[in-house]
């Protein structure tokens, strides 16, 4: 293995790093803008929005607990997969939230 290439291969995995970090906060945008939209679908009175942005980040806090500490045994030193996982939890709930919007 030359230098050249090693730096190569660092450079390519603090890209790849970099994007799955901001992939995360593209997904958490958009599972805050599921709950946004189900607020605003039921009735979009200050309540809704209150209950559903406090729910978002009781969520968020509770899923970034449980895959911190997933992220602690299994992929130590790697924030940027622990960012991207609870993303695309955040993002799914998110979805969820919007599609079971008037089941309450």
């Amino acid at each position: 293995m030359s230098i050249t290439q090693a730096t190569d291969d660092r450079t390519f995995a603090a890209s790849n790093s970099r994007s799955f970090a901001w992939l995360g906060v593209a997904l958490l945008l958009a599972g805050l803008s599921g709950h946004l939209f189900a607020a605003r679908a039921i009735g979009g009175y200050y309540i809704a929005y209150r209950d559903h942005i406090f729910g978002f980040f009781l969520l968020t806090t509770v899923s970034v607990a449980i895959v911190a500490a997933l992220g602690w045994k299994f992929w130590k030193g790697r924030q940027d997969v622990t960012l991207l996982i609870v993303g695309v939890l955040q993002a799914i709930i998110g979805l969820l939230i919007y599609i079971f919007r008037y089941h309450v």
